[in-house]
C-alpha cells in the first residue's frame, strides 16, 4: 500500500490518511461574507481526504483582498461553518479552517469605507486581485496602494486572530491554520521586499518574523499548539512578492515553529505557481530544524508525494487543484483512478456548476 495511505498522528488527531485538501479559494460565499449553501456539500464531498483545509478565510473585514471570500469574525458566519463542519464530521472527515489577512492583495472597494488596505510598507503589490464587475462576473483589477500598519494598530491585528480562534472552535473546526504565505500580509511582513520598516518589525529577519510569530502565539494561547498549523512560502512568487531572503526566513521560522510544538508546518512549494521545484537541499535544512509534521503543497501526485515520504522529508502531501475537479481525490489515488478533467474557467465565482458537479467514481 502506498505510504499516502498510512494513518498520520499530527497533533491533537490522528488521520486516517495522507491525503490532504489544499485550501481553494472558490469566491462563492454569500451576502456577509458567509459559506454558502452549497459549500455545505461541497466540502462534505471531499471528506475523505486525510484533512480538509478550507479556502482561505478573513480573519476581519480589513483582511479581505477578493470578492465573495468567507469570513470567520461574524456570528453569521460561524454559524454558516457550522453547518459546513457538522457535514463533513458526518461524513467522516476531518477539516481546518485557514486564517487569512490579505494585507495589500486587495482593492480600496473591498475594504470598509473605500479605505486603503494596510501592509508593512506603503509598497504597492505590483499584480491584481478580483473584484464584482458591474455585469456581476468576476473583473480583475490592479491591487491599490497601501499604506503602513502602524505600531499602534498591532494589538488589534492580534486580536482579529485571538477573535477568529474562537470563532473557529465554536463553528467546529479541529485545526486552524495560520496563512503566513504567498504574498499574503504576514508573509509581507518577513520579505525585504515588501517590508521597508525601520522599527521592531523591520529589518533584521528575526524583526521580520515577528509579527508571524506574534499571530502564530496569539492563535496558539486561543486554542493548544496541537491544533495549530502554520502555512508558509518561503520561496515562493506568488503575488509578485520574491524574496531574495526566503530560504533563510523560512529555515528561520521553522526553528521557531518547533520550539512551539504546533500540529503541523504545511509548505507551500515554489512550482505551484510556475516556479521551480524545491531543492532537496532545502527539504533536508527545513527537516532538519522542524522534526513534527510537514505537509508539502505544490503541484503533487502521488509519484511525487512517494519518494519524499519514504524520505521522511514530507509527512503528508496537499492537493489543490485535483481537488476541485475530483471530491474522491484519496479514493482515485488508491486507486490508480483517472482524473476528471478540470474547468479552469469555473474556479471562480458562480454556483453549482463547476463546483459540486463533479462526478464520484461511484456515482
Amino acid at each position: 500500500m502506498s505510504a499516502l495511505f498510512e494513518p498520520l498522528t499530527m497533533g491533537a488527531l490522528t488521520l486516517p490518511n495522507r491525503v490532504i485538501m489544499a485550501p481553494l479559494t472558490r469566491m462563492r460565499a454569500s451576502a456577509g461574507d458567509v459559506p454558502s449553501e452549497l459549500s455545505i456539500t461541497y466540502y462534505a464531498q471531499r471528506a475523505s481526504a486525510g484533512l480538509i483545509i478550507t479556502e482561505a478565510s478573513q480573519v476581519s473585514p480589513q483582511g479581505k483582498g477578493y470578492m465573495q471570500t468567507p469570513g470567520i469574525y461574524s456570528p453569521e458566519q460561524v454559524a454558516g461553518w457550522q453547518r459546513v463542519t457538522a457535514a463533513v464530521h458526518e461524513a467522516g472527515g476531518r477539516i481546518a479552517m485557514q486564517l487569512w489577512h490579505v494585507g495589500r492583495i486587495s482593492h480600496s472597494s473591498l475594504q470598509v469605507d473605500n479605505q486603503p488596505p494596510v501592509s508593512a510598507s506603503d509598497l504597492p503589490a505590483m499584480t491584481k486581485t478580483t473584484v464584482l464587475g458591474a455585469d456581476g462576473n468576476p473583473e480583475r483589477v490592479p491591487c491599490s496602494t497601501p499604506r503602513a500598519l502602524a505600531l499602534a494598530e498591532i494589538p488589534e491585528l492580534l486580536a482579529s486572530y485571538t477573535h477568529a480562534t474562537h470563532a473557529s472552535r465554536e463553528a467546529g473546526f479541529d485545526y486552524v491554520e495560520v496563512h503566513a504565505a504567498h504574498g499574503y500580509l504576514l508573509h509581507q511582513f518577513q520579505s525585504i521586499e515588501s517590508n521597508k520598516r525601520d522599527d521592531a518589525y523591520g529589518g533584521s529577519l528575526e524583526n521580520r518574523a515577528r509579527l508571524t510569530l506574534e499571530v502564530l502565539d496569539a492563535t496558539i494561547a486561543a486554542w493548544d499548539a496541537d491544533r495549530v498549523g502554520v502555512r508558509i512560502s518561503p520561496m515562493g512568487n506568488f503575488n509578485a512578492l520574491d524574496d531574495a531572503e526566503g530560504e533563510a526566513m523560512g529555515l528561520y521560522l521553522a526553528e521557531q515553529f518547533a520550539q512551539r510544538g504546533i500540529a503541523y508546518l504545511h509548505l507551500s512549494e515554489p512550482d505551484w505557481a510556475g516556479g521551480p521545484q524545491l531543492n532537496e537541499r532545502f527539504r533536508i535544512a527545513l527537516r532538519a530544524r522542524f522534526p513534527g509534521v510537514i505537509i508539502g503543497a505544490g503541484n503533487y501526485t502521488k509519484a511525487k508525494a512517494e519518494p519524499l515520504l519514504a524520505k521522511s522529508l514530507i509527512d503528508a502531501a496537499a492537493f489543490g487543484r485535483p481537488y476541485i475537479a475530483n471530491p474522491d481525490l484519496a479514493e482515485r489515488l488508491r486507486d490508480d483512478a483517472p482524473l476528471n478533467e478540470q474547468r479552469p474557467a469555473l474556479f471562480y465565482g458562480g454556483g453549482a456548476e463547476g463546483y459540486t458537479d463533479y462526478p464520484a467514481l461511484s456515482a
